[in-house]
């Protein structure tokens, strides 16, 4: 970060991630560089399918458990193994990834369900481009990290990731990229926004559906679209649409 903090030629950039520490590591450098940028998830891999059921990597995990207790045989666990993890993406529940990356759009970092797309599909690709035109005009505009990053965008992520039941690392990790905003967060911030926001997802791991079934049903930006309607969200929060959380969500349909 320091090296690339030194060169004044660099105008703005792209961060591209999908797995657990990488994504908070990258939202710590861009907040620490401070150059206008923008962040896209590699995005969520497609559930394999067993007997009719989804499964993922977790499955596997249950599988090897249920195999060393006898109650499914050589053949079913091969099966399992073989059908879990059919592409690329990062893991298909409400796992740290999926969880950052609802996250960092909450915070305004990211376009508009980039949390919420395949890895292996058009809207990810299209995702990837929009990402170019969009940190063009946050360069135009003169939008950077710190613009964004403020505790209010913060209490919008809590909400997210505690609508979603997402995974507890996401605790860890808003507050180190929170420290690096020079914001002040802590768990009493977690535990005041978790008081008054319900959970309503039902995603694995505490779920039965993946991530994809999310995708299905429109992405992150209708749950987002409920949460402010409840007064849950701060609308007025800046995003690098260059626009407002309230402004990128008028069109939205539930």
């Amino acid at each position: 970060v320091e090296t690339v903090a030194g060169c004044e030629g660099l105008d703005g950039l792209v961060a591209i991630r999908g797995c657990d520490k990488n994504m908070p590591g990258c939202l710590i450098a861009l907040a620490r560089l401070n150059r206008p940028s923008i962040f896209v998830y590699g995005g969520t891999i497609l559930p394999g399918c067993h007997k009719n059921k989804d499964v993922d990597i977790v499955s596997v995990f249950e599988a090897v458990g249920a195999h060393a207790n006898k109650q499914i045989d050589d053949d079913e666990l091969k099966e399992i193994e073989s059908c879990a993890i059919p592409g690329p993406g990062s893991c298909g529940g409400m796992y740290t990834a999926n969880t950052m990356a609802s996250a960092i759009e909450a915070l305004g970092m990211s376009l508009p369900n980039s949390s919420a797309q395949a890895a292996v599909s058009p809207e990810k690709k299209a995702d990837c481009v929009n990402a170019g035109k969009a940190v063009l005009n946050l360069l135009e505009k003169n939008i950077r990290p710190l613009d964004i990053l403020s505790k209010k965008a913060f209490e919008n992520a809590i909400t997210v990731v505690t609508a979603l039941g997402g995974s507890t690392n996401a605790v860890l990790h808003l507050i180190a990229m929170a420290h690096s905003a020079g914001i002040e967060l802590s768990l009493d911030d977690f535990t005041r926004i978790g008081k008054k926001v319900p959970v309503v997802a039902d995603l694995k791991p505490s779920g039965k559906h993946t991530m994809s079934k999310l995708v299905e049903i429109g992405g992150l930006t209708p749950l987002l679209k409920r949460l402010l309607d409840k007064g849950l969200l701060h609308g007025d929060c800046m995003t690098v649409t260059g626009k407002t959380m309230a402004e990128n969500l008028i069109d939205v349909q539930d």
